[in-house]
């Protein structure tokens, strides 16, 4: 993740303010691997910043995600999920509990040459999601504690 000057460079070389709402909402991002969605990062934020508002951080988001600091994950939720890690990975998400992770080291571009192929699209991105039930909670579904 970047450090807080490299992030403040980003934003001033694309014209938005540096504020350190901003700075922190970028922070918390990078700080985690959870994959939280707008809110959580607000309730997480208050007690540092109690005059920051919820729309203040989807406004933020908006920001990171336009200048390439966080992707936007839409994995089937009433909100959206956000990830300071922009490299293109793919996500799964336990339908029991709602937890989110990462699936890194995934090999995917023979994948993409076949949709490429396929379509005759020039493809420039992807998402993918994965759904299931996740280690705890399978466990907890076998009476397991």
């Amino acid at each position: 993740m970047l450090e807080p000057k490299q992030v403040t460079e980003m934003l001033r070389n694309r014209g938005f303010k540096v504020t350190p709402q901003r700075l922190a909402v970028y922070e918390t991002l990078s700080k985690t691997t959870e994959h939280p969605n707008a809110e959580t990062i607000y309730n997480s934020l208050q007690p540092t910043y109690p005059t920051m508002s919820l729309a203040t951080v989807y406004k933020t988001l908006d920001i990171l995600n336009e200048i390439g600091l966080v992707q936007v994950l839409n994995v089937g939720e009433e909100s959206f999920r956000y990830d300071a890690n922009t490299s293109a990975h793919p996500h799964v998400r336990c339908m029991q509990c709602g937890r989110v992770d990462d699936i890194m080291d995934v090999d995917d571009r023979s994948f993409m040459r076949k949709v490429a192929e396929k379509t005759e699209y020039d493809l420039v991105g992807r998402q993918f999601y994965f759904y299931g039930t996740c280690p705890a909670c399978q466990k907890k579904q076998k009476g397991v504690q």
